[in-house]
């Protein structure tokens, strides 16, 4: 299947010319491995992949005992893994190099020879947690690997034109028509269910069968369930207790995390380390209140009030459901076909949140409560940055609706209020592309075009 990233590695490889080495971090089963052992097929003469998650002891004792013989080290190497490595014309990967940080630390001594190129790739958790005792290599280049975004699903579907359209109707702003607007919301409702784990994603492509699909999903999320109860140490039931908590406050109308949910005598300041570890585990995306809508959002956030959102969107909705192993057949019909009476809010909201995060963006919310004046009274999705930073009108709200009825206070209040801070006003819904009183309406599969 097709990912994005390879061609982010392809740069990578002609302009570092052997000068860095990349580190390719992300959530477990994201495609890291998968992606990294097809680049080196196809763009070099041989390529070694060493997976330090099950190497012998022998091997991991060469960077400790080798860098200052690097002739011996690679000799050692190629007889090991029965290939021969030409000089500028092969690639060493170091998968899974969490588990041997010493590696990492070689990496300095590696690049400076410059005879082949260096791909690691890891967890960054586990990573962090394993860097007390070497110097991190300045020679490194970091890339992250997120779930697959709504075009690269497309494209697994077998289907490489509908987002070139999709983009000429955003760039234009114009509506794609009914007939092409459906066909890519039925495949958006796919993206949906399945999420983007490339795992799921190819077992649907194969199958079409949404059960098999959700067993690979709860798989891996007891995988993750796992790593925070080895990884996370003092942290863990912190941890857990909002992994948890995720879906159940996602479900509520404003979304924001309420710590005393955890127990009643929770403080933020007691669980930030919790909400990081997830975050660096890159299992959450948070969302931060910013105090007011103007330039440098991340400097203006209130720390006490966040959104967290789960990485994949697929994988929320098999949390979700959990009262079962396997979510049934007919659930995701009924999603399908929009006969499912739950919080479908939650499910767009968590896609919109994860669809900004894979082309670039921070993630940043507006709140604002008054109990004495209710004009002040105010509750933005999200917050973007304008790509056109001017003197004024640099910020643009979004606001999430689902369902073909809605109201839109809270962003009324906003603009009167902060006018002069605000480019065009997004409504991200369920239906066509329209531009009307101001306010551009975007059906949600453009969201990832921001």
């Amino acid at each position: 299947m097709k990912r994005k990233i390879y061609n982010e590695i392809l740069k990578w490889k002609k302009e570092s010319d052997g000068r860095s080495a990349l580190l390719i971090e992300g959530a477990q089963r994201v495609g890291k491995s998968y992606i990294v052992d097809f680049f080196a097929k196809k763009n070099y003469k041989s390529y070694i992949l060493i997976d330090f998650s099950k190497v012998s002891k022998e091997v991991k004792e060469l960077f400790d005992y080798y860098l200052d013989n690097l002739d011996y080290l690679f000799t050692y190497l190629q007889e090991y893994y029965g290939t021969k490595l030409y000089e500028r014309d092969s690639l060493i990967i170091f998968d899974e190099i969490q588990f041997c940080p010493r590696a990492r630390g070689a990496i300095k001594h590696l690049v400076k020879d410059r005879r082949y190129d260096y791909i690691e790739t890891g967890s960054l958790v586990s990573i962090k947690k394993n860097v007390k005792d070497i110097l991190i290599p300045s020679e490194e280049e970091i890339m992250k690997m997120t779930p697959m975004d709504f075009e690269e699903f497309l494209w697994a579907m077998g289907n490489d034109t509908l987002m070139d359209f999709i983009r000429v109707c955003y760039k234009d702003k114009k509506p794609l028509g009914q007939a092409l607007h459906r066909k890519a919301m039925d495949y958006f409702k796919e993206y949906l269910i399945v999420g983007g784990m490339p795992q799921a994603v190819d077992e649907y492509r194969i199958s079409r069968d949404f059960e098999r699909v959700d067993k690979i999903k709860r798989n891996i999320l007891t995988l993750y369930r796992e790593d925070i109860r080895k990884h996370a140490d003092e942290l863990n039931l912190k941890v857990e207790q909002i992994y948890d908590m995720i879906p159940s406050q996602l479900q509520k109308h404003e979304k924001k995390f309420n710590i005393s949910s955890l127990s009643e005598s929770a403080r933020y300041r007691t669980y930030e380390g919790a909400f990081y570890w997830l975050s660096d585990a890159s299992l959450i995306n948070i969302t931060y209140n910013t105090t007011e809508p103007n330039i440098g959002l991340g400097k203006r956030i209130g720390n006490n009030s966040l959104k967290c959102y789960f990485f994949d969107t697929g994988l929320l909705l098999s949390m979700t459901f959990n009262e079962k192993n396997i979510i049934n057949q007919e659930i995701y019909k009924k999603i399908l076909f929009d006969k499912l009476s739950f919080n479908e809010g939650m499910l767009l909201e968590n896609v919109v949140a994860q669809m900004l995060i894979n082309s670039g963006r921070k993630l940043y919310f507006f709140s604002k409560s008054d109990r004495e004046n209710s004009k002040e009274n105010m509750e933005i999705d999200f917050l973007i940055s304008s790509d056109n930073i001017t003197s004024k009108h640099n910020i643009i709200p979004i606001e999430v609706k689902s369902g073909k009825r809605y109201t839109y206070t809270s962003l009324n209040k906003l603009i009167e209020k902060y006018k002069d801070y605000l480019e065009q006003p997004i409504i991200i819904h369920t239906s066509d592309l329209k531009d009307e009183n101001n306010i551009l309406y975007l059906p949600i599969y453009m969201t990832e075009l921001l």
